[in-house]
């Protein structure tokens, strides 16, 4: 049986994720001590017991989650289950550092760093009230493609996650996003909604915020993970440490093709995927990509334990 671990991405976030882990597990609790120190803050204060809405701001959510993920996965190897029981992994936008660092390619800290930088540079790269995304459910990539393209008007409107066959984000500026949402509605979409995001993600607009990783990028070191990592930019697998270098540059502009790197991971021969961290967005997602792949949540001591017994079989 050949598996992926995949990791979440925003919008997974809950106050008390991963409190439970670090209690179970001194080395999950030594990853939020990492990250806490890596940031110069009580981060873990936040996540445990801090306010929804302040969890949820770009730059607290981006390390807060990867910090859960990462937990998880610490849980899992102090139970004998190590990285090496994946065959690939992959990561839903931020989800992507969180693989990396789970793959020994990133240093925990250094993915806190990053993904702070990351997520304040998203933040400030559109003002307040500039972007939207949306959602567009019952259209295809291609279908949204053209709603985008007709909304746009001159406006920035792209198509910015796939995430299934009927889930598409669109994200651009405020206007043409909601221009879209009406064009969809009228090509037969099931449904087409803003999302209660903060700035306009995987678009051309965060073009300032790839310039800052860029340069945040460049002092960093990157190491060959352990396993492949599919990535979001291109759909299929890498290993050499200069083009994810490269990838996670190009990741804040481009489109999260999530539907392909799963297609992908299947046809690699990938039969499960285990979600690590928090949440179970990703595997509803999975599941209705690839009804043949089987999905585990692994972001409880509970998850840990009944994974383990299912690594043995």
């Amino acid at each position: 049986m050949s598996r992926a671990f995949v990791f979440p991405g925003q919008g997974a976030q809950t106050i008390g994720m991963g409190k439970a882990l670090a209690d179970a597990y001194p080395a999950a609790r030594a990853v939020f001590d990492e990250v806490d120190e890596a940031l110069g803050e009580k981060l873990s204060a936040l996540i445990w017991e801090g306010e929804q809405d302040t969890l949820t701001l770009t730059r607290n959510a981006q390390p807060a989650l990867m910090a859960t993920s990462l937990a998880a996965m610490r849980a899992l190897e102090a139970e004998g289950v190590t990285i090496d029981a994946a065959a690939m992994v992959a990561g839903h936008s931020l989800g992507e550092y969180s693989a990396l660092a789970a793959a020994g390619a990133l240093s925990v800290a250094d993915c806190a760093r990053l993904l702070r930088t990351r997520g304040a540079a998203m933040q400030e790269a559109v003002p307040v009230g500039d972007g939207a995304m949306a959602a567009v459910l019952g259209l295809d990539l291609e279908a949204v493609r053209e709603v985008a393209e007709a909304a746009a008007q001159g406006e920035v409107c792209q198509a910015a996650n796939d995430n299934d066959p009927g889930q598409v984000v669109v994200s651009g500026h405020k206007a043409a996003v909601e221009r879209a949402v009406g064009i969809a509605k009228e090509k037969g979409a099931k449904r087409a909604m803003l999302l209660p995001v903060s700035a306009p993600f995987h678009c051309a607009l965060m073009q300032p915020a790839a310039d800052v990783m860029a340069e945040a990028l460049n002092g960093v070191e990157i190491a060959a993970p352990k396993v492949p990592l599919v990535a979001n930019v291109v759909a299929e697998q890498v290993t050499d440490p200069d083009r994810i270098r490269d990838l996670l540059i190009r990741q804040v502009t481009g489109a999260v093709r999530w539907r392909e790197s799963v297609l992908f991971m299947a046809s690699q021969g990938a039969t499960e995927a285990w979600e690590i961290g928090a949440g179970k967005a990703l595997s509803g997602m999975i599941r209705r990509i690839d009804r043949g792949m089987a999905t585990r949540a692994v972001g409880t001591p509970e998850d840990v334990a009944a994974a383990v017994e299912a690594a043995k079989g």
